[in-house]
């Protein structure tokens, strides 16, 4: 065997036990990565504990906040369905000015039991009272009640009066509004309605196109004052 240079030896034995060192660094190395990457998720849980957060007073603030309104609109609702909110309801001529004079905003169809567009009317109406709880539905038998029939002018039916307040601020009289013809869509007497003021909502409605443009008061006072009639389109008068 070959007798290796004393320094050549020395230089050797020297990178070999670098080389040695460095392996075993790597090895520690990737030990404690895969021990913190283990140890993560039980950080993370640690962070977002259920007990932590219910310990938390700015979250205690918020739930208790969202409890009370929650409470506070359920106790309205409630007021507001033994009102009769939330359905067509029918009233007598007694009871009608109550109902007007102590709810904020009334829709009220004047009707008569035996005429089929009332009906249609009244299906309508129904579906829009079970979406608009704020606002309260009602119907009056035209015949049966004289007085407000002639103090609202009430000459051709289906009539649909609106109040706000108290006041009667507009009407919608027979079909006319709707295109004429029976087969109208809900969604038309909601936009009509809207375009009043006695429904609430959040936005305007996106079918509420402009050129379906409001019905002026002159049409409506052209219509009630215009006398008794039976229209082409069956609108009827009820005297």
């Amino acid at each position: 065997m070959e007798n290796m240079n004393p320094e050549k030896f020395k230089s050797r034995m020297h990178s070999l036990a670098y080389g040695q060192a460095m392996a075993a660094a790597a090895r520690d190395y990737q030990k404690e990565m895969l021990a913190s990457a283990s140890a993560a998720p039980d950080t993370l849980h640690r962070d977002v504990d259920v007990d932590d957060l219910l310990d938390d007073p700015e979250l205690e603030r918020l739930h208790a906040e969202r409890l009370a309104a929650m409470q506070k609109e359920a106790e309205k609702r409630m007021v507001l369905q033994r009102k009769g909110h939330g359905e067509l309801q029918e009233v007598q001529e007694g009871d009608f000015l109550e109902v007007v004079t102590t709810s904020a905003r009334v829709v009220c169809h004047f009707f008569h039991r035996d005429f089929e567009r009332c009906k249609i009317i009244d299906k309508h109406l129904t579906v829009l009272a079970r979406k608009y709880f704020d606002t309260r539905f009602i119907k009056l038998s035209a015949p049966d009640a004289p007085f407000f029939t002639v103090k609202l002018n009430v000459k051709v039916l289906p009539c649909v009066v609106l109040f706000s307040g108290g006041v009667a601020v507009d009407r919608t009289v027979g079909f006319d509004e709707f295109g004429a013809k029976d087969d109208f869509s809900t969604e038309s007497v909601e936009r009509r309605l809207l375009r009043s003021g006695v429904l609430l909502a959040p936005t305007r409605s996106e079918d509420d196109s402009e050129d379906e443009s409001f019905v002026p008061a002159e049409h409506v006072r052209r219509s009630v004052y215009g006398g008794l009639h039976e229209s082409d389109d069956e609108d009827s008068d009820f005297d």
